[in-house]
């Protein structure tokens, strides 16, 4: 059910361009190419313009790895049953990383036959739950993560819980769905 609609197009305005401008080229800026996340989170331009800042620290200058960070960013959407980030990031996992459809499959059940990948999706769990990283999975994933990395692995998932309860709340809907 959709809580809250994207932002009807004759409410488009300055404000609403100025939120999407770092992100997206100026002929996406509207409510035809934006997408329907988009559309729906310039309901909110100003808080748009600042959520958008951090999102695109976490996808595009994170220094988790990308394998790692759609690793997280899959498990985080299935753990919050949020089927539009999770099929988006499907796309991208597959696109950006060399994740095949049966890695992919398993991430999302927490699962991976690489056992560094299986602490990176235990600490998701973790934090899913408690609200925090167990000192031993912390040990573990320090091995090879530096501070940046461990910081921005933890941002990560709280930043895409945050979108997927977002979105669940408004029923974002895909866009072939409008």
């Amino acid at each position: 059910m959709v809580l809250l609609p994207p932002l009807p197009a004759d409410r488009w305005d300055d404000k609403v361009d100025a939120a999407l401008k770092g992100l997206m080229p100026r002929d996406m800026r509207n409510p035809e190419r934006a997408g329907v996340a988009m559309a729906t989170l310039v309901n909110h331009p100003e808080l748009t313009k600042a959520f958008l800042g951090f999102s695109v620290h976490l996808l595009f200058r994170s220094t988790l790895p990308p394998r790692l960070r759609e690793l997280a960013i899959l498990r985080t959407a299935h753990l919050h049953e949020c089927e539009y980030e999770r099929e988006h990031h499907k796309v991208i996992a597959t696109a950006e990383t060399d994740l095949t459809a049966d890695e992919i499959s398993a991430a999302l059940d927490g699962k991976s036959d690489d056992p560094f990948e299986s602490t990176l999706l235990e600490a998701v769990d973790e934090l899913h739950e408690s609200s925090r990283i167990s000192e031993r999975t912390w040990t573990a994933l320090s091995a090879r993560l530096d501070t940046k990395q461990l910081m921005d692995l933890i941002f990560t998932v709280g930043g895409y819980s945050l979108m997927a309860m977002a979105y669940n709340t408004f029923g974002i809907e895909f866009e072939d769905e409008r």
